[in-house]
């Protein structure tokens, strides 16, 4: 395991982040360890550059001469988000208004 994690430090050892968009992004990071694995800090210009958020899917993938992060999907929203968005005239009501249909106490 520790030989492993070694390989890994290795191989990205230097982050070097280029985002294609109107103005390129590029910054040089050290990875650090973080609990048991490594990690990367993206800073905020890199972050925005890249539309990256807490919560944002990603897949990694190890490519010739580093790592390579793509977004996979949409972040996932938080119970603030999904109540701040839910709309009671719209989802509001109970699913199967109507009378006991069996013995149910109330």
């Amino acid at each position: 395991m520790l030989t492993r994690m070694r390989q890994l430090y290795k191989l990205v050892s230097t982050f070097k982040a280029s985002i294609m968009s109107n103005s390129p992004v590029r910054v040089e990071q050290t990875v650090q360890t973080w609990g048991n694995g490594l990690a990367v800090r993206l800073t905020a210009p890199v972050a925005r550059a890249a539309h990256l958020a807490r919560g944002v899917p990603i897949s990694v993938e190890v490519v010739e001469g580093g790592v390579f992060l793509r977004i996979t999907g949409k972040p996932t929203l938080s119970l603030a988000q999904k109540l701040k968005a839910f709309d009671p005239t719209r989802h509001g009501g109970e699913a199967m208004p109507g009378g006991r249909v069996g013995a149910e106490v109330y």
